[in-house]
C-alpha cells in the first residue's frame, strides 16, 4: 500500500491529465464542428452602443442589450450551436457611452460591468466559474462613496497578472480615475491606491487611455484634459508611466505624486481649449526603439486640421507635424457621442528598418502610411500585408433593410481561445445621435452573430 500522501499526489496528478485531455479533445472538436456564422438573437439596433465577446477556454459569452434594450449574457460550449440567454436587471436607454464589458479572473469567474454614465456602478459577478446563468449584482464593488455617478468601465491586467478594474467616478469635466484590484481568495475589490489614479481639481476631467503595457516594461497613460461637457474643451494632451501602477513618473523618469492633475503630469503638447485636441482621437504607440510616440489630432497654427506626432526625445517631448492639408477644418462642438469622427489615427507601430506605421483618416485622405523614424515624416504607404484571417461569408454585408444602417464590430476579447482561430460579434445600428431618443419608431432589431476566422494559410 502506497502512503496516503503519495496517493493524494498520483490522484491528483491523474486529474489533471484528464483535463489536459478533455480541453485537447475539445479544442479538437471545435476544429471540426464549428460553424464559421452562428446567429445568436435579434439585438437593439436604434443607436451604436458597445458589446462585448469573450471565450475562455471552451466555453463562449456574448454581452449585449438585446431587442428590448434588456443587458443580456448568451452563452455556449464551442462547438455547440445553442445559446443559453441570461437576461441582467438592467435596461439601455439612448446613451452611446453605456457600453458592456467582461472579464474572467483566475478563477474563472465572470465579471460583468456596464450600462452606466454618470450613474451608480452597474457591475456583476458570477456564482460558479464560467457561468453566466450564476451572476448577480454586486454592491458596492469596492467603495460605495465613489460609486454614485460611474462612467467608463474598463478590465484589465495588472504587472502581477491580476484582475484589475478602472472607471471614472463624477463627469465629463468634473471626474477623477479610479482603479480597484480584485482579491480572488476573498471575492472582493479594494482600491488599489489610496488616491485616485487623476483628479481634475474640480475643475475638469481626465480623457486617458490605459494603463497600457508597453514593450518596455513601464505601464503607460496618455489623453486629454476636458473642462465641460463640450467636446471643444479638451485641452493639454499629457502623459505618465509606471512600472506597477502605484509607482508613477515623467518621461524622463521624474517622480509623480498622486493623483495625476494638470499641475502634476507630463504635458505632451500645450494646447488650449478650442485648439482642436479631441478625447476620441489620439493614440499611444511606440518606435522601434521602444520610446513612447503618440499620435493625435489638433489645429495648426493657420487654424487647419492636421495630425501630429509627439515622442520624448533628449529630454523633451518634441511635437512634429505629420499632415499637411491645406483648407481643411475639421470644427467639432457640443456634448454627447459625435455623431462623425472627421479625423481618427491608429496606433504607431514600428515597422523595423528606421520606420514606423500609423494609419489615419480624414476626407483629404486615409490608409496605413510610413514615416520616417528620425524625423517622422510620411515617406509613403505602407505595402499591404497578406491576411492573416479568411473573412467568412457575410462578414461585411449589412442586412437590416433601414437606410443609414452602420456595420458594427467586436473581437474577441478572450485571452484562452482557441489559437487556430479567431471570434467575432457583428451586427447592425443606426449612427450615434448626441444621446437623445431619435423621433418616430426605432428601427426593427438587426441579428447579432458571432463569426468565426481561420487563418489565412490555413
Amino acid at each position: 500500500m502506497l502512503p496516503a500522501k503519495t496517493q493524494r499526489r498520483r490522484r491528483s496528478l491523474g486529474r489533471s491529465l484528464l483535463n489536459i485531455g478533455y480541453w485537447t479533445l475539445a479544442a479538437s472538436l471545435t476544429a471540426v464542428a464549428e460553424s464559421p456564422r452562428l446567429d445568436i438573437e435579434p439585438v437593439w439596433s436604434g443607436h451604436p452602443v458597445g458589446f462585448c465577446l469573450l471565450t475562455e477556454k471552451d466555453q463562449q459569452f456574448a454581452a449585449y442589450y438585446d431587442a428590448n434594450r434588456q443587458m443580456t449574457v448568451a452563452q455556449r460550449r464551442l462547438g455547440e450551436t445553442k445559446w443559453r440567454f441570461t437576461r441582467l436587471p438592467s435596461t439601455l436607454g439612448w446613451d452611446t457611452h453605456n457600453y458592456v464589458t467582461m472579464a474572467v479572473d483566475r478563477d474563472g469567474r465572470l465579471h460583468l460591468a456596464g450600462n452606466m454614465h454618470g450613474a451608480p456602478m452597474n457591475y456583476f459577478r458570477s456564482r460558479d466559474p464560467l457561468s453566466a446563468a450564476t451572476l448577480e449584482p454586486v454592491k458596492p464593488m469596492a467603495k460605495a462613496a465613489l460609486e454614485q455617478r460611474s462612467t467608463y468601465p474598463v478590465f484589465f491586467t495588472g504587472p502581477d497578472g491580476g484582475l484589475l478594474f478602472k472607471y471614472r467616478d463624477g463627469k465629463s469635466g468634473e471626474g477623477n480615475d479610479i482603479i480597484n484590484r480584485y482579491d480572488p481568495s476573498e471575492r472582493r475589490w479594494r482600491p488599489l491606491l489610496n488616491t485616485p489614479l487623476t483628479d481634475g481639481l474640480g475643475q475638469m476631467s481626465a480623457y486617458f487611455s490605459g494603463p497600457e503595457p508597453g514593450p518596455d516594461g513601464c505601464f503607460h497613460v496618455c489623453g486629454t484634459w476636458r473642462d465641460t461637457g463640450d467636446c471643444a474643451t479638451n485641452h493639454s494632451l499629457s502623459y505618465a508611466r509606471s512600472r506597477d501602477l502605484i509607482r508613477w513618473e515623467t518621461a524622463a523618469g521624474k517622480p509623480l505624486k498622486l493623483p495625476l492633475s494638470p499641475n502634476n503630469i507630463d504635458i505632451v503638447d500645450p494646447v488650449k481649449p478650442g485648439g482642436g485636441l479631441i478625447n476620441v482621437s489620439y493614440k499611444l504607440g511606440f518606435d522601434n526603439a521602444k520610446r513612447p510616440v503618440i499620435a493625435y489630432h489638433r489645429y495648426d497654427p493657420d487654424g487647419q486640421s492636421q495630425v501630429f506626432c509627439a515622442r520624448f526625445e533628449n529630454g523633451r517631448w518634441v511635437v512634429r507635424p505629420v499632415t499637411r492639408w491645406k483648407g481643411y477644418r475639421w470644427d467639432f462642438s457640443g456634448g454627447g457621442s459625435i455623431p462623425n469622427v472627421d479625423v481618427g489615427v491608429g496606433d504607431p507601430t514600428p515597422a523595423g528598418d528606421g520606420k514606423i506605421e500609423l494609419a489615419w483618416r480624414s476626407p483629404h485622405e486615409s490608409g496605413t502610411f510610413l514615416l520616417d523614424e528620425n524625423t517622422l515624416e510620411p515617406i509613403g504607404k505602407a505595402p499591404r500585408k497578406p491576411a492573416e484571417w479568411k473573412d467568412p461569408e457575410g462578414f461585411g454585408k449589412i442586412e437590416n433593410p433601414t437606410p443609414g444602417m452602420l456595420l458594427q464590430r467586436r473581437w474577441d476579447q478572450g485571452k484562452n481561445a482557441p489559437s487556430d482561430c479567431r471570434y467575432a460579434i457583428v451586427w447592425e445600428t443606426l449612427g450615434a445621435n448626441r444621446d437623445r431618443p431619435r423621433p418616430g419608431p426605432p428601427p426593427p432589431p438587426s441579428m447579432l452573430r458571432v463569426f468565426r476566422l481561420e487563418r489565412a494559410n490555413r
